[in-house]
């Protein structure tokens, strides 16, 4: 074998050239296969190929002929790559790079002449590997609760997503004219019409809905059923829809090669279908054209396991790097959560000029924001446009009652930055919260929603990561340098951090301590002799905001004032925290440390904390007064860090989920704002507030 031309093992067990050869510009204007397939060690080219190399083309598309041709000149063999069955937001053909390719040697998974790889591993392997197998049933379950599919610009089920017809009906899938997946899987067009009729024979007075494909709805391609079909017991659904509500409400499912009947078998269904996909002939569906080659029976785990773990290369696009399932999941859950946030588009009420720009670059991909400074202006606006209405936190307090239960609240994540906002640092996480605001236990938030609620399949496992990794990598809210640690005398040490006293968590959630001097006296009072370690805070330091305690006071409370220090390695150095509301009481839980709080904080009142403020009676009883269950720290770390922020990677400008911001924050891969970005900043968040002059 030529030097550099060892061949490439991929993640299915093949053995594939390292050099392939294309013929098809598309590989030219999309980088995203270039790039999925020089991470697997391929090398593509032009040219014509040698007896070491390969061809490479796309399915059975009709220039797939053309390699083809070469391939049998040249005596080479054929790769062939499709899309994974987990896409992107949008359909490819509207631009949007998908998060994974099926990389095939022997075949393409919906052509039934011919066994892929696919298929191979369906009837070959032993998927009974008990890890795979509980990967697999998370894998299904979280798709479900997320409602993701191939394509994903669909609304969450609920007010949106009134187009749902009543359950009770028998689902019919639609496909796009003339799609290789069709005449592949030994249909027609004819077989579509078939369908209809079977369907209207065997379901007698049922209700028949037609779900179009999403190409078609947004007139892309057509499809093989139009409105001249809906009639009778008929109807057209073109609306986008999840679809893991429209299975839910099926009494049957009806496909001819479609992904949606894939779907239809996770969801619980056994579908009737009349070609033959790649997921006929294994026992879950009822196949009116049987492959006779296909005997084994499997489970939809092992389905599951074999078509999205096992067969497909995923690709994490923010991190440029292969991936696992589970991490492709987690890139399209918070693209998909964005689009589903910020689809009808916002009007952006109390918003100071510098952090315009990057509201706009989280929170305006699919509409740019309209910022308005007039609350009554602001809902009117956001009333006759359709949009929603959202504020910054700290400007929220201030509206009227009747406009504030309209208005969702902004605030900065708890991973923010490398650096304060008052440096106008811009952050990398920001919470949109529908309820409340998560320092405001005056009134219930999202956050409270979230810590309560089960955690998702691998939701649990997923946060011990993140904690695991926010410890290893030191990273905190600010991620600020500290200075070295003073001496600290031996004995039990207390951590006493000391915080703005006019700030909003302490304002809406302390108790009757309500002052850094009584949060010192009461941590005083109750070990008197502890090493009491107090941390002021930065801004009280500078005399900036309010907080300060004379000196004379501070003797013979604190036995340390630790200026400055570096709060991880204070809350390290430290047995337990006393605190009124300060973050740093979640970051001393994330490190196993005991927290007493004299407040309310977003993360007291769930069992994991010595609770000596008021903590509102929902968070520990349910509306008919039984206690409610507790909370593990993994669940409040989940809710807390994954499912409340969003996340956005100033590198390639995209949403992305909290590993890919820790990695930011842990290598320092982020831009910083000098003076003359510090500027532009506030020039970019001038210009955002006017875009509403030329884009809507």
């Amino acid at each position: 074998m030529l030097a550099g031309s060892a061949p490439v093992v991929t993640a299915a067990g093949d053995s594939l050239p390292r050099r392939l050869y294309f013929y098809n510009a598309g590989f030219l204007r999309q980088p995203h296969l270039r790039r999925i397939l020089a991470l697997l060690g391929h090398e593509l080219r032009l040219g014509l190929p040698g007896p070491e190399d390969g061809v490479v083309v796309w399915g059975r598309s009709p220039h797939a002929a053309r390699g083809q041709a070469v391939a049998a000149r040249r005596g080479v063999p054929v790769v062939r790559i499709e899309d994974a069955f987990l896409r992107s937001l949008r359909p490819g053909r509207l631009g949007e790079p998908g998060l994974g390719l099926l990389v095939d040697g022997q075949g393409v998974h919906f052509d039934s002449r011919t066994p892929s790889r696919l298929e191979q591993i369906l009837a070959r392997e032993p998927l009974d590997d008990s890890n795979l197998l509980s990967r697999a049933r998370d894998g299904i379950e979280r798709l479900r609760l997320l409602h993701l599919s191939k394509y994903n610009i669909h609304p969450l089920p609920g007010p949106r997503s009134s187009s749902l017809p009543a359950p009770g009906y028998v689902l019919l899938v639609d496909q796009t004219r003339g799609d290789a997946s069709i005449a592949h899987a030994g249909a027609s067009a004819a077989t579509f019409r078939a369908m209809l009729v079977l369907a209207l024979e065997e379901h007698p007075g049922r209700r028949l809905v037609i779900k179009t494909h999403p190409e078609t709805a947004l007139g892309l391609r057509p499809g093989h059923f139009t409105a001249a079909d809906a009639q009778d017991r008929v109807t057209l659904l073109g609306d986008a829809v999840s679809p893991w509500a429209l299975l839910e409400g099926a009494v049957a499912v009806y496909t001819v090669s479609s992904q949606l009947g894939f779907e239809a078998i996770l969801a619980g269904h056994r579908p009737v279908v009349l070609g033959q996909p790649f997921y006929a002939g294994w026992g879950l569906s009822d196949d009116r054209a049987p492959i006779p080659r296909r005997r084994r029976r499997l489970t939809r785990a092992q389905l599951f396991a074999g078509a999205q773990i096992l067969a497909p290369t995923w690709y994490d696009p923010c991190r440029d790097r292969l991936c696992r399932f589970e991490e492709a999941v987690d890139q399209l859950e918070a693209e998909v959560r964005a689009y589903r946030d910020d689809a009808m588009g916002h009007v952006a009420l109390g918003m100071r000029l510098w952090k315009r720009a990057r509201l706009n670059q989280v929170f305006g991909r699919e509409k740019p924001l309209i910022f308005q400074n007039d609350p009554a202006r602001a809902a009117a606006l956001a009333a006759r446009t359709g949009r929603s209405l959202i504020a910054w936190g700290s400007a929220a307090a201030d509206l009227p009652e009747g406009i504030l239960r309209e208005t969702a609240r902004v605030e900065d994540g708890f991973l923010r930055s490398r650096g304060l906002g008052a440096e106008l640092v811009p952050p990398l996480s920001l919470v949109l919260d529908d309820l409340g605001i998560y320092y405001d236990p005056t009134r219930e938030s999202r956050l409270e929603r979230l810590i309560l609620a089960p955690a998702p399949p691998g939701g649990e496992a997923r946060a011990e990561a993140l904690r695991q990794r926010l410890i290893a990598g030191g990273i905190s809210k600010y991620n600020l340098p500290g200075q070295a640690l003073p001496h600290l005398p031996e004995g039990h040490r207390i951590l006493v951090p000391g915080q703005v006293e006019d700030d909003a968590s302490i304002r809406l959630g302390a108790g009757e301590i309500r002052t850094n001097l009584g949060l010192l006296q009461a941590a005083r009072a109750a070990h008197p002799q502890a090493i009491l370690v107090y941390k002021p805070h930065p801004d009280v330091e500078a005399g900036l905001r309010p907080g300060a305690i004379p000196a004379r006071a501070l003797h013979g409370l604190a036995d340390v004032v630790a200026a400055e220090a570096d709060p991880l390695a204070l809350i390290a150095a430290c047995d337990q925290v006393w605190t009124l509301t300060s973050l740093l009481g979640f970051e001393a839980l994330i490190r196993g440390k005991p927290v007493t709080t004299l407040g309310a904080p977003f993360y007291a009142g769930w069992g994991l904390t010595r609770d000596l403020g008021p903590i509102p009676d929902r968070r520990r009883r349910a509306a008919d007064g039984h206690p409610l269950p507790r909370p593990g720290l993994a669940r409040l770390i989940h809710a807390t860090l994954i499912a409340y922020p969003r996340y956005y990677d100033p590198l390639t400008r995209r949403p992305c989920p909290p590993e890919v911001v820790l990695d930011r924050l842990a290598t320092g891969a982020i831009p910083h704002p000098g003076p003359t970005l510090r500027l532009l900043s506030k020039l970019q968040g001038l210009l955002s507030s006017q875009a509403w002059l030329w884009r809507r």
